[in-house]
């Protein structure tokens, strides 16, 4: 079998050579691209992946499937996240933003056909059989976890609200997905839900709280986007609540959270040691450098 990153790449290769097939407009299918190619770490599908490997992968199309759609609607939402109405932002992933490229309009309608391509990859992979079964309570999570009142699009209203709670607002902006990555990765396997969903949850929230420390702390060219963005747009931001000492072990606390919501069982060695990888990746280079010899916490 394909390298879990294979993997992915050519099912959302593939989910987009269908959105492009039978006279799509170019400028639309252009602007889809660029929001999905080249992508990032593509850390959520990867992670669906792991879950499904540890659960068994007996139906890996569906897995693969439930891995692209998750990465379809996260680039869905950095589209949105980009836009002049929201973040005004030029750049992402070190090159101009989707509305930067190929203009607001378009933006707009590619990341409104990313999330309905998110849903039609799932459907597609569904068959016959024990992938039919598990497809409603894919759909199910994928839209709880997306929608109204505590999924992706939640997080991006709360923006607009007054006052939000921080722990709110960084469980529905980013950890609702990566709830769903681990959700729909056990689902796609045949394992309930409700076993990987606190692992999810845990590690959303980390990351979260590892974006906001690199918007403050973080070398521009580094992270490929501009920093100082929550300051300037007056958004929450747990270094400005905690201080970023507190911040650090509120970011370590997270991680060990979401390490010990791992379900016991074979494949928990391989994702607790993904976990670790990835938290230590997620940190600016400088403060991973200020904190070597010394526990988490005393990085400041």
């Amino acid at each position: 079998m394909a390298s879990p990153q294979q993997r992915i790449e050519d099912t959302l290769q593939t989910a987009l050579a269908g959105a492009e097939a039978g006279g799509a407009p170019p400028r639309l299918a252009a602007a889809l691209r660029h929001a999905v190619f080249p992508g990032g770490a593509r850390v959520r599908p990867q992670l669906a992946l792991a879950v499904a490997a540890a659960c068994g992968d007996d139906a890996p199309a569906l897995a693969d499937a439930a891995a692209a759609a998750i990465e379809l609607m996260h680039c869905a939402s950095l589209v949105h996240d980009d836009l002049p109405c929201f973040d005004d932002a030029p750049l992402r992933r070190g090159r101009p933003s989707v509305h930067a490229a190929h203009g607001e309009r378009l933006a707009v309608l590619a990341g409104d056909a990313l999330i309905v391509l998110a849903f039609e990859v799932l459907a597609r992979a569904a068959g016959n059989g024990r992938a039919a079964a598990r497809l409603p309570a894919l759909l199910a999570v994928l839209a709880a976890r997306v929608g109204a009142p505590l999924g992706i699009v939640a997080g991006q209203a709360w923006e607009c609200e007054d006052w939000v709670a921080l722990p709110d607002y960084q469980r529905a902006k980013t950890g609702s997905l990566f709830a769903a990555a681990t959700e729909m990765g056990a689902l796609a396997a045949g394992a309930p839900a409700r076993d990987w969903r606190a692992f999810g949850e845990w590690l959303g929230e980390a990351y979260q709280v590892a974006d906001d420390i690199r918007d403050v702390a973080a070398d521009p060219a580094w992270l490929g986007k501009p920093v100082g963005r929550d300051q300037h747009l007056g958004r929450p931001n747990v270094v400005a609540e905690m201080g970023m000492a507190g911040a650090l072990e509120h970011f370590e606390q997270l991680v060990q959270r979401s390490a010990d919501a791992v379900p016991a069982g074979r494949g928990a060695a391989p994702l607790k040691a993904l976990l670790r990888a990835e938290a230590a990746r997620l940190l600016p280079p400088a403060l991973v450098a200020a904190q070597r010899g010394a526990p988490l916490r005393a990085a400041a």
